[in-house]
């Protein structure tokens, strides 16, 4: 579940091993470039953890983090 933190939506993603995790990030980096909104985030071994959050609106949570979490979420067969 997406939590709303400082004003970013966050979630951590935890998969069997490295290549899984990158599998996933890297379908999450076609969603991001295909909506011209591109998270932060990083990886360790088998953990992803993503903030969203909209930096045309000063950073703040829109309708737009909610949309690409839905299509992450989506994305995540873990």
């Amino acid at each position: 579940m997406w939590q709303e933190k400082e004003s970013k939506l966050y979630k951590a993603f935890e998969f069997k091993d490295f290549i899984s995790a990158f599998s996933f990030m890297t379908r999450v980096a076609l969603l991001a470039e295909k909506s011209n909104h591109h998270p932060t985030w990083t990886n360790t071994y088998n953990k992803v953890e993503i903030w969203l959050s909209t930096h045309d609106a000063g950073d703040k949570v829109t309708e737009k983090d909610r949309l690409l979490a839905d299509e992450i979420d989506a994305l995540n067969t873990n």
